[in-house]
């Protein structure tokens, strides 16, 4: 007697996630049941008939029920793709998101791909940003600044992962008070946490319960580590350097009110993302 198949494997871990309102419950069961095989989502489609032996068909089950009860499927499988790379996840991290994409699109239209520059990124996480950017422009050295030594750590990982470590140094430090020398970057990066109390009270349990607080929670309005990292970036920014920071979709106006009150800014300017959201801030030093 041979195990259930693919197919019907997919299609009773797809109504058993929805049951439990989970997101994309389809693609969930896809990546989970491509994981158990050792295959991709392509590969899932051609062989939908093919059956599941005993310990795959009780692996599928225990990541299907892992995912019923919300955790994400990024930090089940350990990695999420960013700028199309893989990269090492975990609870100590955000997950990247591709709203975070704006910032390497937009540092790739502003310098050259051969600038020597120096790359400050706040916040690293998981390092992705680091990453990107240290691979975007061949000569750059980045810093990777972030409290959380678990966080380092990922970050550590994702670096090695992919041959970056001679050219991105990691710190543990707070990103409000760098150990960085004043006027030393071209270029300063952050997703920090910009979620408000309120916001953060009513995000789905996906989220609330299995990402990072240090990483979301920004205080009572969203804003206290933009306040407390913008005279940071004006002070390790050299004259011309640029900072591009994500923030909220509807913090545009105060997070740009707070920048043009620094004297240390010229250009100040909001970006907006593919749905017309704000979701970058551009501030260049004078």
């Amino acid at each position: 007697m041979t195990g259930p198949t693919v197919r019907e494997i997919l299609g009773k871990s797809q109504e058993y996630l929805a049951a439990r309102g989970v997101d994309s419950p389809r693609l969930s069961a896809e990546l989970l049941l491509a994981e158990v095989l050792g295959t991709d989502r392509l590969h899932l489609f051609l062989n939908m008939d093919r059956p599941l032996a005993g310990e795959e068909l009780a692996r599928a089950r225990a990541l299907v029920t892992r995912r019923g009860r919300g955790e994400p499927a990024a930090l089940i499988l350990g990695r999420k793709e960013f700028w199309g790379l893989e990269f090492t996840v975990c609870g100590d991290v955000l997950v990247p998101r591709p709203e975070t994409e704006c910032i390497v699109e937009e540092a790739g239209s502003l310098f050259p791909r051969d600038a020597a520059l120096t790359i400050v990124d706040l916040g690293t996480g998981s390092g992705c940003l680091a990453v990107i950017l240290a691979l975007q422009f061949s000569t750059a050295r980045v810093a990777a600044v972030d409290l959380s030594p678990a966080a380092l750590a990922v970050a550590r990982e994702n670096v090695r992962r992919h041959g970056v470590a001679e050219r991105v140094t990691l710190i543990r430090a707070d990103a409000g008070a760098c150990p960085l020398a004043d006027d030393c970057a071209d270029l300063v990066v952050a997703n920090p946490p910009y979620i408000s109390d309120v916001e953060y009270a009513e995000l789905s349990h996906e989220v609330r319960d299995f990402e990072p607080p240090l990483a979301l929670r920004g205080g009572p309005d969203g804003l206290d580590q933009i306040r407390a990292q913008a005279p940071e970036m004006a002070r390790i920014l050299r004259p011309g350097g640029v900072v591009l920071m994500e923030i909220g979709c509807g913090q545009g106006a105060a997070v740009r009110a707070l920048f043009e009150g620094l004297d240390a800014f010229g250009e100040v300017a909001v970006l907006r993302d593919l749905a017309g959201l704000d979701r970058v801030l551009l501030a260049r030093r004078r």
